[in-house]
């Protein structure tokens, strides 16, 4: 099977998955139920191409676990404030910019199986890797592990602060969130470039590149930072400007003290 009919089969199943969610979201009113299927969408995605691949066993069996406990862990935590919470502000906001609009509201579903495909163009240098077991291998799963471990933890670190009642309308600087406003995303971009080590060897590992350039440039000028920050300025204001001040942006650093 070709690259092109593989991507065609993953956007396919894609948008039926993005179909159901928009029905979902329409009896819920909760967008929020996207971003959970877009995670498990994406780890979906490793799965479907490792398993039409044409490289090494190997390859494809590493591409097929970390993708998809990656995608599995991600959903699974979405999902759990998609569940527990109300509607994120930054769909609370669309809802009302949009007038409440569902067309829109489908083709934004549609728009997110169109990302599945492209955030899958890595695992196709990874499925078509010819090489076995390398060193690669081993730098491609110590990068996956480390930055897992770091976005599990930024996640907790989150929750616990917000799942305390006194913490409200207020910034969590606790953990890691003292050296980076979004540790999360920033450990979330650092899990691309594990595809970027699993790929050597491929014909076509360029490819694995639009990982983690693709996830920066969303990240950091389309639908990551922006919208949250916006969104904090929102519910938090001065305090979150304070935390802008003092706190790196993405990469984790040492705070600046903040001015008087």
């Amino acid at each position: 099977m070709t690259a092109w009919l593989q991507l065609a089969c993953l956007w396919l199943l894609a948008a039926l998955i993005m179909s159901l969610g928009w029905l979902w979201q329409r009896k819920h009113a909760n967008a929020g139920i996207v971003d959970v299927l877009w995670a498990a969408g994406v780890g979906s995605g490793t799965v479907l191409l490792a398993l039409l691949g044409a490289g090494a066993a190997s390859s494809r069996l590493a591409l097929a676990i970390l993708g998809g406990l990656w995608g599995a862990r991600l959903a699974a935590h979405l999902w759990k404030r998609v569940r527990g919470e109300p509607e994120d502000g930054r769909y609370q906001h669309l809802r009302t910019h949009w007038h409440g609009s569902q067309s829109r509201f489908f083709l934004f579903f549609q728009f997110q199986a169109l990302l599945i495909v492209l955030f899958s163009l890595p695992f196709l240098a990874v499925a078509r890797n010819p090489r076995g077991f390398s060193p690669w291998l081993l730098v491609g799963i110590a990068i996956w592990l480390l930055s897992v471990i770091g976005e599990s933890i930024a996640d907790r670190q989150l929750a616990r602060f917000r799942a305390d009642p006194a913490h409200r309308g207020q910034t969590c600087r606790d953990g890691l969130w003292r050296y980076s406003r979004h540790p999360n995303y920033f450990f979330e971009w650092i899990h691309w470039f594990a595809y970027v080590g699993l790929a050597i060897g491929s014909p076509i590992a360029w490819l694995a590149w639009a990982g983690p350039l693709v996830m920066y440039v969303f990240l950091r000028w389309i639908s990551g930072i922006p919208y949250t920050e916006t969104q904090a300025l929102r519910s938090r204001g001065d305090d979150y400007r304070a935390y802008q001040r003092s706190t790196s942006m993405l990469i984790p650093w040492f705070p600046k003290r903040s001015d008087p």
